[in-house]
């Protein structure tokens, strides 16, 4: 098990809290609102009404030792700033802030937060990415040029195994897993010798322009 702190209980912050209790993690949640703070408060381990840019509030609450800290207090950029730094102060070195702008994103990013989500801008992207590529399920970018996709498997490549496919000398990718859906199992780091077929989907991650090619193969 371990500990997560979750500040702001907006519609975001709040579906983080709950999953993340809901699978077993002890979590921390923190508002200045009661109202948000009673919606999760027989869920988490704490929920607790605080100033969570005040450091020492945060130390009272028992933050200090947190696996992670996930920061979401919606369009006041100041308060996000002021917690980011706090905790960054008591040394939490894995912060996710949710941000409302490209400029919020940089300027989290300049303090040196762990990871900035932009929901509605990365939502859009993987809408995008799933419109434009045919064979695609699911998108997720991990980085400015990175991501990971799950797609079908071409009729092209049916039949085959992941060792003659050779996919990563010949699309610069990696297939990090395989899932059947017949059987509804997942096989991560798949048997290279296995046969692919028409029931399956990929995992592939790689750079966007690799994962674009490999989309197009019928």
């Amino acid at each position: 098990m371990k500990r997560f702190l979750v500040i702001g209980l907006g519609n975001f912050g709040t579906t983080v809290a709950l999953s993340l209790a809901e699978n077993g993690h002890e979590v921390i949640a923190v508002d200045q609102d009661g109202v948000l703070v009673d919606r999760v408060g027989q869920v988490v381990a704490r929920a607790v009404v605080g100033d969570a840019t005040d450091i020492e509030t945060l130390k009272r609450l028992g933050a200090e030792g947190s696996d992670a800290a996930v920061v979401s207090t919606g369009d006041d950029i100041t308060a996000s700033v002021l917690t980011s730094m706090a905790l960054l102060d008591m040394k939490i070195t894995k912060i996710c802030v949710k941000v409302v702008s490209q400029q919020h994103a940089r300027v989290m990013e300049r303090l040196g937060v762990h990871q900035t989500i932009f929901p509605e801008h990365d939502t859009a992207i993987e809408l995008a990415a799933q419109l434009t590529k045919s064979g695609l399920l699911n998108y997720d970018k991990l980085g400015a040029d990175f991501g990971i996709q799950e797609m079908s498997v071409p009729d092209a490549w049916v039949g085959k195994t992941i060792r003659e496919l050779n996919v990563r000398q010949k699309y610069s990718l990696t297939i990090v897993a395989l899932h059947d859906c017949l059987t509804g199992e997942t096989h991560p780091s798949p048997d290279p010798d296995h046969r692919l077929t028409d029931s399956e989907t990929l995992f592939v991650a790689g750079s966007d322009n690799s994962l674009d090619h490999v989309a197009q193969i019928k």
